[in-house]
């Protein structure tokens, strides 16, 4: 009887539980059967992404954020922006977002495949646990451009920066300041932080192997 009842329950569970075809479908999917952004929005690794974010902002006088992938919002109630721009794949988190923010109109949220239609240009834009999720090369290009091009003078990069194999589906490593190097030319690393709770295998919930990376644009530009 129990072991009957045990097998039911699993099965219910792994049912639940997306199964991997493409970056935007495995997202969508994972967020439509409740699942949230992952450990990293959450607990202690939430709060030092925001008190390392938090202190730029302040530090910089920076007035407008636009973050590509910006998830359930668990990660933006730590946040101190003036103004923000979230922008996700997934139409179920954002119209979550949408009613979760609908109170603060400092705070909006857009659809990816609407962002070139939208055209937003903050000041600075974020990429927090993201790259290392975009397993589909053109998927990731396209990030990493839209990422540098919807900033006018700092980006900031939370995520690993290797080449490593995984046999987790929605994981792949990128050496990403590679990308920035040979695409990004107009802009610098400024800055590299590096992570305060660093991966250990037996506490994946509570580590990482994200670092942040802070990149200045090496031109002047006029804030419009």
């Amino acid at each position: 009887m129990v072991s009957t009842i045990a097998r039911s329950i699993y099965k219910y569970f792994k049912q639940k539980q997306p199964q991997f075809e493409s970056s935007q479908q495995y997202w969508e999917d994972r967020y439509y059967l409740n699942g949230n952004s992952g450990d990293g929005s959450y607990g202690r690794l939430a709060r030092f992404k925001a008190d390392v974010v938090n202190a730029f902002v302040k530090e910089q006088n920076i007035k407008s954020i636009i973050e590509l992938g910006c998830g359930d919002g668990a990660q933006l109630a730590l946040m101190d922006y003036p103004s923000y721009i979230g922008v996700d794949v997934s139409k179920t988190i954002l119209k979550s977002c949408k009613s979760q923010y609908s109170s603060d109109m400092t705070k909006r949220f857009v659809l990816l495949e609407d962002l070139q239609t939208t055209n937003p240009i903050c000041e600075m834009s974020l990429s927090l646990d993201v790259i290392y999720h975009l397993v589909e090369d053109e998927v990731y290009n396209d990030h990493m451009h839209s990422l540098f091009s919807s900033a006018l003078r700092w980006v900031i990069v939370y995520s690993s920066n290797m080449e490593a194999p995984t046999e987790v589906a929605h994981v792949k490593h990128r050496n990403f300041t590679h990308w920035v190097e040979e695409k990004a030319q107009n802009w610098v690393l400024y800055q590299k932080i590096d992570q305060k709770y660093s991966y250990v295998s037996k506490m994946v919930d509570r580590t990482s192997f994200a670092d942040f990376y802070i990149f200045r644009r090496n031109t002047d530009v006029e804030l419009v």
